[in-house]
């Protein structure tokens, strides 16, 4: 499979949840409004806590990596916190659970990377605003963790034959970030989704 242009297709068919998932709402969402700094440590912590919980498992170099990358964020961060017990798993984890097969799950993994840049974005400007360099640094290192992923997995998607499934499973991955982790927990919180700042 051709993966040159995969992940701008995947952009381009996702642009309107992508732009709006790279918002400071989507922080308050996350965080179901409380954006308080061991709050959004806990979600955050919550969120590679289920990485790990996921893809840890399943078979190929890239969902190894995907674990253990995970594992250590997941102590890098509760060593800022007093303690913690990780809170439920994601729309969007919860649909990349839910593929099969080697390019679907690739695919999905993608989808999932391309969220999860856009919230450690969020999260480095956040710790940046409170004049927290060292964590600031954290999660940019985080960022670019999530960047060498999602190159590796675009190479093992190279070898997959399916590109319909993997293109299916990364939108649907989006999308349930967008429409369940952001839309709903927004308008739950009484927040208009819609309108990005």
């Amino acid at each position: 499979m051709d993966t040159d242009d995969f992940v701008d297709t995947v952009s381009s068919e996702n642009e309107t949840a992508l732009s709006r998932l790279g918002s400071s709402k989507a922080l308050y969402a996350i965080t179901e409004g409380e954006m308080e700094e061991d709050v959004v440590l806990a979600s955050a912590a919550t969120t590679v806590h289920h990485v790990a919980e996921t893809v840890g498992d399943w078979d190929g170099e890239v969902f190894v990596a995907a674990g253990e990358t995970a594992g250590e964020q997941y102590e890098t961060i509760t060593g800022k916190l007093d303690s913690h017990e990780p809170g439920e798993r994601s729309a969007a984890l919860a649909t990349l659970s839910e593929q099969d097969g080697p390019a679907a799950r690739l695919g999905g993994f993608v989808g999932w990377t391309l969220v999860a840049k856009k919230t450690f974005e969020q999260l480095t400007g956040f710790f940046v605003g409170q004049a927290d360099p060292q964590t600031s640094q954290v999660f940019r290192e985080m960022g670019s963790d999530v960047e060498d992923l999602r190159e590796q997995a675009l190479d093992a998607l190279a070898d997959a034959d399916d590109r319909g499934a993997a293109e299916a499973a990364a939108t649907a991955v989006v999308q349930a970030a967008y429409e369940d982790d952001y839309v709903a927990t927004l308008e739950a919180l009484g927040v208009n989704p819609k309108n990005v700042c």
